[in-house]
């Protein structure tokens, strides 16, 4: 196990995988991370489809032009969600479970990818989510923020470099930021 720094750095947008399905085990212990990530109030408003169907998996990699590409080769996709009614912070609510699914990932020696859905369009006429929605019967109260690919990496990145941390970007009791 790495330290959280130590992963934060590693952790990077993985969008080329191996054929090898990842152990049920694994899914288990990133979604069970994602299930006490924080949110507004305590509301809980997030839902979460683990997709390991590789035909779904390929419909899903054509929901938006752009962008998505790195569905066409996961093992697994969670499609991460909620019911905005129960927070109005889904949004934030959402993002923070996507990237504790990510470190997650990162932690097992995964591969991961945030694929954006939340006001990306499939066509000119139906949304990204719509297009989600279609194909996983999400019903329509539930708002899709996004689809994190997982798999096994094809692909090396190297880590963040710590030298190259815009310490510029950040300033002390008030704003005293000159770019």
């Amino acid at each position: 196990m790495k330290t959280f720094n130590n992963l934060a750095l590693s952790r990077r947008s993985i969008r080329k995988y191996t054929n090898e399905k990842i152990d049920n085990e694994c899914i288990k212990k990133i979604i069970s991370v994602a299930l006490v990530a924080p949110t507004s109030k305590n509301s809980r408003p997030w839902y979460f489809v683990i997709v390991d169907d590789a035909v779904t998996i390929e419909r899903l990699s054509q929901c938006k032009k752009n962008g998505a590409l790195a569905l066409g080769t996961c093992s697994h996709a969670i499609v991460v969600m909620a019911d905005p009614f129960k927070s109005e912070a889904w949004i934030e609510d959402t993002s923070i479970a996507a990237s504790y699914i990510q470190l997650a990932a990162e932690d097992l020696g995964l591969g991961s990818c945030w694929i954006q859905i939340r006001e990306r369009m499939y066509d000119e006429n139906t949304t990204a989510a719509e297009y989600v929605r279609d194909i996983l019967s999400i019903p329509e109260n539930i708002e899709i923020e996004c689809i994190i690919t997982l798999g096994h990496k094809n692909e090396e990145r190297k880590a963040y470099d710590p030298k190259k941390t815009m310490w510029n970007r950040v300033s002390f009791n008030t704003w005293n930021i000159e770019e």
